[in-house]
């Protein structure tokens, strides 16, 4: 038997939406009156993918789940459990001994449709259910609406996928972001174009906005710096491999960030990709693109 109480989420939370968010919030207020720990459960996959076989690519990396859910709603600790395993634990055993036994939970937040052990048996009516009869606590969250859409990661990857950042910040409740390690570039940026650049690979499964230019913040070492990021295969650039790359043209900031882990937050796009007929021209056009994009965060405060 676990010494620690945890109160936790069950899900996937994939993006960590405002659905999600409503999980997430009442694990925190549940916590707080039992005075246990806000605990979220996920997987290290995802479980549609890996029952239908069909890849459907995620809006954010688990590294970015995890740190989404500790800084914007409190969660202390992050349980990351092996699907595999899991789609083959009966339902009732997941209850009585995966979470009550191993875990030490005292109370349960899942969203209406969240289904879990062998063959997808467990669902909500049998969680509440047995959580009753164990004394364990249970709130099952009914779907989250806006505008009369229901928020889920399924229409938000659409909205990025089109480069609409703006509409699925609203259903995010935050940035659609993307983190990882900064990568050696081709050094145009600094060399030509008289703007530092950091460039990073989209992380392996996770989506790739719509090609174009966003205004964004880049986070460095918990700083964050106004950028103009493109999205794409930099057609202007000669000898480019054609692979797509997020490179951020920071603005007020100087220095080599080489190996740091960056996190980039889109707010707006501000055009497509295209290409222009010169490195020059490329230029001029960037520093037009920082001066929206300066526009656009003053008129955000």
């Amino acid at each position: 038997m676990n010494d620690t109480k945890r109160v936790i989420a069950l899900g996937f939370f994939d993006g960590v939406h405002t659905g999600h968010g409503a999980l997430l919030n009442t694990v925190l207020r549940r916590a707080g009156e039992l005075g246990a720990v806000p605990t979220a459960f996920t997987f290290d996959r995802q479980p549609a993918a890996a029952i239908t076989g069909t890849q459907v690519p995620l809006l954010s990396s688990l590294e970015d789940r995890i740190w989404l859910m500790r800084s914007g709603y409190g969660i202390r600790e992050v349980v990351v459990a092996n699907f595999d395993s899991m789609m083959r634990m009966d339902w009732q055993e997941f209850i009585r001994g995966y979470l009550v036994r191993d875990l030490g939970v005292v109370h349960v937040v899942a969203g209406h449709d969240f289904h879990f052990g062998y063959m997808g048996k467990g669902n909500p009516e049998r969680l509440q259910a047995l959580c009753r009869e164990l004394g364990v606590g249970c709130d099952i969250i009914g779907k989250v609406e806006r505008d009369g859409i229901t928020v889920s990661s399924t229409y938000i990857r659409t909205l990025v996928a089109q480069g609409e950042m703006e509409r699925a910040m609203e259903f995010l409740g935050h940035p659609h972001i993307l983190s990882n390690r900064v990568a050696h570039g081709k050094h145009i940026g600094t060399g030509r174009l008289g703007f530092p650049t950091v460039n990073l690979r989209v992380p392996e499964g996770v989506i790739v906005p719509a090609f174009g230019v966003y205004a964004t913040q880049v986070c460095v070492r918990e700083e964050r710096y106004p950028a103009v990021t493109n999205v794409g295969v930099r057609p202007t650039v000669r000898d480019n491999d054609g692979r797509v790359t997020v490179e951020g043209f920071i603005l007020d900031f100087s220095g080599d960030l080489y190996g740091e882990q960056l996190r980039v937050e889109f707010y707006t796009q501000l055009r497509g990709e295209r290409k222009f007929p010169t490195l020059e021209a490329l230029g001029a056009e960037i520093a037009r693109n920082a001066e929206q994009t300066r526009t656009y965060f003053k008129t955000q405060r």
